[in-house]
């Protein structure tokens, strides 16, 4: 089944059919209900055939958000383990604050509802759902830990560990630049200073003099920050990393900018299933770390750990951005969808400059319009054999839109007699055109009688 659904990830000759996916969908549900007959729900398995069940359905479920069916089970999946990737190195790092945690409380909510949802009305077997709450409760345990591990923070320290969070995150994105950094650096080292002039005897003082509990998570915060930035000043020549980890640099560096560079264009160019194999280069590259650092062929830790792990979860973080963007439209629906995005966002420009405009002005916008139009049969956009991809209803919002807002544009009466003067106009071009056939015949004729 891996097999089969990596050579129908490959074929980028022909739109990816919702018939496939559902068939693939079908023998794994099979290959599941006989692995759990032979499993007791107790013990934790991880051997080859996890591994694999967990490729399957990886695959499976960015096929699903390549059908545009974002608001399935089984198109969580993905989203549930790429989450589950950055809250772990969250953890490890424990540079956080609420505002990083709140969005993933939103989002695990968000599809627990959409799990829920299909658990009710039965449209996945039991224990394809019971594997989707594992995983989802699994994420949902990390960010309560996160949380719990705030909460002991007191109310006076909250802004201070907020800022340092805040320049710990700009210092690491310094360092993985090229170039130097000496005027970009010069203001996070005086904030630094900053805080640590606030200390007495190395203390975070309160309001009245008092001494807050939990001072140690600002203090290692303090010192790592203070470590960073003279990392970076050491390291100003030999660009941060040693040889050792260049490779390792170089490879994280490329699977960077070709990520961010698909966050750019991925509306045009990214098909859903591509991002498979990103994630499995960076799993790859993240069990190559000893004790969460990376390590020499000696065994030694290397100077440049803080910009390795910056552009790993650089990367996690860019997978995670693509995913949870992707959008309730089936591939083939795309570029339709594109177009429509295209024409509304240029009539919205139009509408800022005011008018009057005439209905030839907005001509262009009609003519595509109609085309667009022109393309569903019986009030559908239909797809390769006759079928009827997701995301109808998001393409008829934005066309009902982009009419609205051409009615907006265009006087009262006016659209109806530019529309009539442009069919005057094919009419005299169609008159012309039948003259010149006539008299072309008659040419004819004559040259034949003669």
């Amino acid at each position: 089944i891996r097999n089969r659904l990596t050579a129908l990830k490959k074929n980028r000759v022909e739109y990816v059919k919702a018939s496939d996916v559902n068939s693939l969908y079908q023998s794994v549900v099979k290959q599941v209900n006989k692995l759990n007959d032979v499993r007791d729900d107790t013990t934790t398995y991880n051997n080859r055939l996890d591994t694999t069940l967990a490729d399957v359905f990886s695959l499976l479920s960015l096929f699903y958000l390549t059908i545009g069916k974002t608001k399935d089970t089984l198109g969580t999946y993905c989203q549930i383990a790429s989450m589950r990737q950055i809250l772990n190195h969250m953890n490890e790092s424990a540079v956080y604050n609420d505002a990083d945690l709140a969005p993933f409380h939103r989002r695990l909510n968000e599809l627990r509802n959409i799990i829920q949802h299909d658990k009710e009305y039965g449209k996945h077997p039991k224990p394809l759902i019971k594997l989707l709450e594992r995983q989802l409760n699994e994420c949902e345990a990390i960010v309560r830990t996160l949380q719990e591990s705030l909460s002991v923070l007191p109310v006076e320290l909250v802004p201070v560990h907020q800022k340092l969070v805040t320049i710990r995150r700009q210092l690491v994105a310094l360092a993985a630049k090229e170039g130097s950094h000496k005027a970009e650096l010069k203001p996070l080292q005086e904030e630094l200073r900053k805080i640590e002039s606030a200390r007495v005897d190395g203390n975070f003082l309160g309001p009245g003099g008092i001494v807050p509990t939990s001072q140690a998570i600002c203090s290692s915060l303090l010192e790592e920050c203070f470590e960073i930035s003279q990392e970076i000043k050491a390291n100003e020549e030999s660009k941060n990393v040693a040889s050792s980890l260049k490779p390792i640099y170089d490879r994280l560096s490329g699977l960077r900018t070709e990520l961010e560079s698909l966050v750019l264009t991925h509306r045009w160019t990214l098909r859903e299933t591509d991002l498979f194999n990103y994630s499995l280069s960076l799993q790859e590259i993240d069990k190559m770390r000893v004790d969460g650092k990376f390590v020499d062929s000696d065994g030694n830790r290397p100077p440049g750990q803080y910009v390795m792990l910056y552009l790993l979860r650089r990367c996690y973080g860019l997978i995670y951005r693509l995913l949870s963007s992707s959008e309730p439209v089936s591939e083939e629906l795309m570029p339709i969808a594109n177009k429509l995005s295209t024409v509304k966002k240029c009539l919205n420009e139009v509408l800022k400059y005011g008018g009057p405009f005439s209905a030839r002005d907005l001509y262009p916008y009609q003519l595509a319009l109609f085309q667009i139009d022109s393309m569903r049969q019986d009030g559908k956009f239909i797809g390769v054999g006759g079928t009827i991809p997701e995301g109808q209803g998001i393409l008829m919002a934005h066309l009902n839109e982009c009419h609205e807002l051409v009615e907006m544009l265009t006087p009262t009466g006016q659209l109806k007699e530019s529309m009539e003067e442009v069919d005057d106009d094919d009419e005299d071009i169609e008159d012309d055109e039948e003259y010149d056939e006539s008299e072309e015949a008659a040419k004819d004729h004559a040259e034949e009688k003669n």
